[in-house]
């Protein structure tokens, strides 16, 4: 593999030479699935300028963002910082943060636009930075609510002090949600010395039981599988290359919180949702496996209680039990590749949507 400095090198170059989203040579850094209503419409306030820079891979901007302070790592031309400072309003802050200059001035270049939306936005700050250094660099120390990234984790060459930034900057109770590309193996060292390939974000993508692992050696002890769609790389040339290794968008959540357990224990807990997050009336998605709809019971294992009870979603949920009672591990917590996309794939890791847990 190349060194970290050549490889942050050669990625801000291919970015810096990029003239908008057509310049890509594959699929990857393109998102497939058309946003909630609520990014939506604030999407449409966004400058276009921005827009014709975006690059991201997935839709990783979460509910209930209203007076909250939000990094967005590897935030390029500021299209989802400036969502954010919309979702997150007059009391909150933003902080955009990327290394590639070029990009950082385009967003930079638009917040006179972005200041003359009539809706309250919060005040957002864009940082020069590489993420791998981001959390000393501009001072944030559990401070931060929220951190999102948009296909980018994987163009470090260090990715585990990307994750440790993330949560040496998260309070308890933060959350880092995240799209990226993964694999279904691990890819070769030929494939990782591919300027091309890194910029694609091909080369960088991560075995996704690796990354499992890796957050959870940070301190990230439960990450959960939000949404996955397969990269189908249209590159005859780039296909060839990369044969035998699936690709895929996924999203993740990972929460910073020291009381989770590394497996789903049943305690006999459930919850119900109120319907009260504004842009979830009906029913909120924790994850791909639990769907909570208003008003309907629904068991949980002692981690999803505490994604909920621990965090800025507390007020929106009733909650049934406690920890007095374990009756083991929830039936059908797999450990196969989790993403409903992967081919023979017969449903992900276990649960399903209608009640119950994992």
């Amino acid at each position: 593999m190349a060194s970290p400095s050549s490889v942050k090198t050669s990625v801000s170059q291919y970015y810096t030479s990029l003239e908008n989203t057509q310049s890509l040579k594959t699929n990857a850094c393109e998102t497939s699935s058309a946003p909630p209503s609520y990014i939506l419409s604030a999407l449409k306030n966004v400058s276009p300028s921005v827009i014709s820079k975006y690059y991201g891979c997935g839709l990783c901007i979460p509910p209930l963002l209203s007076g909250t302070t939000v990094v967005d790592l590897g935030c390029g031309s500021g299209r989802d910082a400036y969502i954010i400072s919309q979702l997150s309003g007059s009391k909150g802050k933003v902080y955009g943060v990327d290394m590639t200059e070029a990009q950082l001035d385009v967003a930079k270049g638009a917040m006179e636009y972005h200041g003359g939306l009539e809706c309250e936005t919060s005040e957002v700050e864009f940082v020069e930075s590489y993420i791998e250094s981001f959390a000393e660099e501009i001072g944030l120390e559990e401070d931060v609510d929220v951190v999102v990234s948009n296909c980018v984790i994987n163009l470090s060459p260090d990715k585990e002090a990307v994750l440790r930034q993330a949560y040496k900057c998260l309070k308890s109770g933060g959350e880092l949600y995240f799209s990226d590309v993964y694999a279904s193996r691990r890819v070769p060292e030929s494939l990782r010395k591919d300027p091309v390939l890194w910029g694609e974000c091909i080369s960088g993508a991560l075995y996704w039981n690796d990354f499992v692992n890796l957050a959870k050696k940070v301190g990230f002890a439960d990450p959960r599988l939000v949404s996955d769609a397969p990269i189908t790389i249209k590159n005859k040339e780039i296909e060839k290359k990369c044969e035998g290794i699936e690709f895929y968008s996924a999203t993740y959540r990972l929460f910073k919180l020291e009381t989770l357990e590394p497996d789903c224990e049943d305690y006999g807990q459930a919850v119900i949702y109120k319907g009260t997050i504004p842009e979830c009336p009906v029913a909120f998605e924790l994850d791909s496996h639990h769907r909570m709809e208003k008003g309907k019971v629904f068991p949980v294992c002692g981690n999803t209680w505490r994604m909920l009870k621990e965090t800025r979603f507390k007020e929106h949920f009733e909650y049934i039990g406690n920890f007095d009672n374990h009756f083991g591990i929830f039936e059908g917590c797999g450990k196969a590749i989790p993403y409903e996309s992967a081919s023979g794939n017969g449903g992900g890791g276990g649960g399903g949507g209608d009640g119950g847990c994992c």
